[in-house]
C-alpha cells in the first residue's frame, strides 16, 4: 500500500486551458500502467481547449456548475455528482460557467505514448457563450 497525503497544486499551461485552472494529480502512471487521474479545478469562465482521448475521458464532477461541449454543437450543463463519459476520438471541451467554479475528477486510460489526449485549438468566447446561452436555466 501507498499511502499519499498531498499532491502539489499546479496551475494549468495556458496554451491549453482559458483562464485559471489548477491541478492535482491522482494518478500518474508508470509502466505497465496506464491509468491517470486528477483533480481539476475552473474558476468562472476558465476552460480547456478543444481536445481528444485516443482511449477516451470519464469526467466526475466533484464541485460547481459546468458545461461539456463536443463538435456537433451538444452541450451538457452538469454539477455535483454526476458523471460524462467522452467516447475514443470525440473532440470535445468542458470547464466552469461563467459565474462559478467547477471541479472534477478527471479520468483517461493512455496510450503507449503517453495519456492519448491530442490537445487542440482554444474554445473561443463565441463558441463558449452559445454553450452558455443553450444550457440556461437547465
Amino acid at each position: 500500500m501507498e499511502h499519499i497525503t498531498s499532491t502539489p497544486t499546479a496551475k494549468a499551461p495556458d496554451e491549453r486551458f482559458t483562464g485559471d485552472v489548477y491541478l492535482n494529480p491522482i494518478e500518474t502512471p508508470t509502466d505497465p500502467a496506464r491509468f491517470a487521474s486528477a483533480l481539476v479545478r475552473f474558476t468562472p469562465g476558465a476552460r480547456t481547449s478543444w481536445h481528444s482521448h485516443a482511449n477516451g475521458q470519464t469526467l466526475y464532477i466533484t464541485d460547481g456548475i459546468g458545461l461539456v461541449g463536443t463538435r456537433d454543437g451538444s452541450v451538457a450543463r452538469v454539477s455535483a455528482g454526476q458523471t460524462v463519459k467522452c467516447p475514443p476520438g470525440e473532440e470535445h471541451w468542458h470547464g466552469a460557467t461563467d459565474t462559478t467554479f467547477m471541479a472534477h475528477i478527471a479520468m483517461v486510460v493512455g496510450d503507449t505514448d503517453g495519456d492519448g489526449t491530442t490537445w487542440l485549438e482554444p474554445v473561443t468566447d463565441e463558441q463558449y457563450t452559445h454553450a452558455l446561452n443553450s444550457t440556461n436555466g437547465s
